[in-house]
């Protein structure tokens, strides 16, 4: 492939990056080839830069970008990475294997085979709400897979982004893995470039626009995407619990997580309950001031602010009610854990990813109207249900779609490596984590060895009465 267009049609920058793609593209075999020891050597060169030389750095990075509280950073960058690291180092060996598969008694004389192998050159598009774990997440994928890559994270994590260049720089020939960074025009220029698989993590609308980009060059793509992940509370449901799982889950990161819960369906008899343990709980996670806090991150840039503030603002104007919060501070992105009822079903806050420390409660008498509103919106990325009730919990996952569900908890299903981390249609495509990231980094080639003459051997022109009726004898019987 040429690279050698017209000065006014590419920029310098666009050369650069075919330049280094023609690099880890000329060095895909040599990396596809290396064994499951190889490539656990790197996994572990990345756990021990995370866990050890750079840790510090991390920390202070994410709380330069929007004041992440350290145990935060711990908790949901670090250690999720690490915890993926020593999982697939316990498993890469026996996914590298080739796998024996069973064939057709009418293939007599044959073995089956699957073999898992790289895709190619990869690149992963990581956002800006966790961007060390949805950075360095699909990476472990990607090196598991034996693939070569090019990262480009977030320019709203402008600190973050640039510490990950110096990481990945420091582990890795850029012939392998490279770390580029840069204003949205990076992105578009990267799309351009005939990539074998796309991982990308954020929006609806930009996923959509990295697929079409990734159509020009029939690449697979691994669009891990949002929505509106409803939360289900019951008539049964232990309510001072609930209560706090959803604070914790919801306004972890300032309500910046795609899996958070977005709005609250709940019993209408139970509503006045879940409003006064929410103001009791809220302050007792982040004091009666959580500005003065050192456990509430804030919003990550002004932009975002102020798409909060109106949405806010769109809510009041519909009568809507703020039973909790509310307080801004413009000069900090300080949005306060807010809590708002009757709320117009037209409002910005039940029509868009809210992606902010803002939860809506809305009330259902009947449980086939919460079902009857959520599936009235696009498949959710996560669906949450507290409830005792075994049949009401049944009700709910028959007649709803979405990526995953956790009942009685929120956030917990990502952190199990043998669950599937995803959404459906609106909300994603493919999925990731554990075995089910390897598979997306990974083609599945199919292998058939003969080994003696077979039926089908038997069974070329000229075609006659006889070997009508072996084939006649196969349809029946086989």
């Amino acid at each position: 492939m040429s690279h050698l267009w017209p000065n006014d049609l590419m920029s310098y920058s666009e050369n650069k990056f075919a330049i280094l793609f023609d690099k880890q593209r000329a060095n895909q075999f040599n990396i596809g080839k290396t064994s499951y020891k190889t490539r656990i050597k790197k996994l572990k060169k990345l756990k021990h830069a995370l866990e050890h030389t750079y840790k510090q750095d991390i920390r202070d990075a994410l709380y330069k970008d929007f004041k992440k509280p350290q145990l935060e950073v711990d908790l949901t960058e670090i250690y999720p990475v690490i915890d993926e690291i020593k999982y697939v180092c316990s498993q890469l060996k026996s996914w590298l294997k080739r796998e024996q598969v069973g064939t057709p008694l009418a293939m007599l004389g044959s073995s089956s085979y699957i073999i898992n192998e790289p895709k190619g050159v990869c690149l992963i598009i990581s956002p800006w709400n966790y961007p060390i774990n949805l950075t360095f997440g699909p990476l472990i994928s990607a090196i598991a897979g034996g693939n070569t890559v090019i990262l480009k994270p977030s320019e709203m994590t402008q600190n973050t982004s640039s510490l990950m260049a110096r990481i990945v720089s420091d582990l890795f020939d850029e012939n392998e893995i490279a770390l580029v960074e840069g204003e949205v025009e990076t992105s578009q220029a990267l799309l351009e470039l005939p990539f074998n698989h796309i991982f990308f993590t954020g929006s609806p609308a930009v996923g959509k626009i990295v697929m079409k980009a990734a159509s020009k060059h029939l690449a697979s793509v691994t669009l891990e995407l949002g929505g509106k992940s409803p939360t289900i509370i019951d008539d049964s449901a232990n309510i001072e619990k609930a209560v706090s799982k959803i604070i914790f889950g919801k306004f972890m990161n300032a309500g910046q997580t795609c899996i958070a819960p977005d709005y609250v369906l709940i019993d209408e008899g139970i509503k006045s309950k879940f409003i006064m343990s929410f103001k009791k709980q809220i302050d007792t996670f982040f004091t009666e001031q959580p500005d003065s806090s050192d456990a509430y991150s804030r919003i990550v840039n002004s932009k975002h602010f102020r798409r909060l503030i109106d949405s806010l603002e769109d809510s009041k104007n519909r009568n809507s009610t703020i039973e909790s919060g509310g307080e801004t501070n413009q000069s900090d992105n300080y949005i306060e854990p807010t809590l708002i009822s009757d709320l117009d079903n037209e409002s910005q806050l039940m029509q868009e990813e809210i992606f902010g420390p803002i939860l809506p409660i809305k009330t259902y008498k009947t449980l086939e109207e919460a079902v009857e509103y959520i599936n009235s919106k696009e498949k959710p990325l996560a669906l949450y249900i507290y409830s005792k009730n075994k049949t009401n919990i049944n009700f709910i996952l028959n007649n709803t779609r979405a990526g995953s569900t956790c009942i009685n908890h929120n956030l917990l299903q990502y952190l199990n490596h043998n669950l599937p981390f995803g959404g459906s249609n609106n909300s994603g495509i493919g999925k990731s984590h554990g075995y089910f990231g390897f598979l997306e980094f990974t083609n599945q080639r199919s292998l058939l060895k003969q080994h003696t003459l077979g039926a089908v051997d038997l069974l070329k022109p000229p075609y006659t009465n006889w070997k009508q009726k072996i084939v006649d004898l196969t349809i029946k019987w086989f």
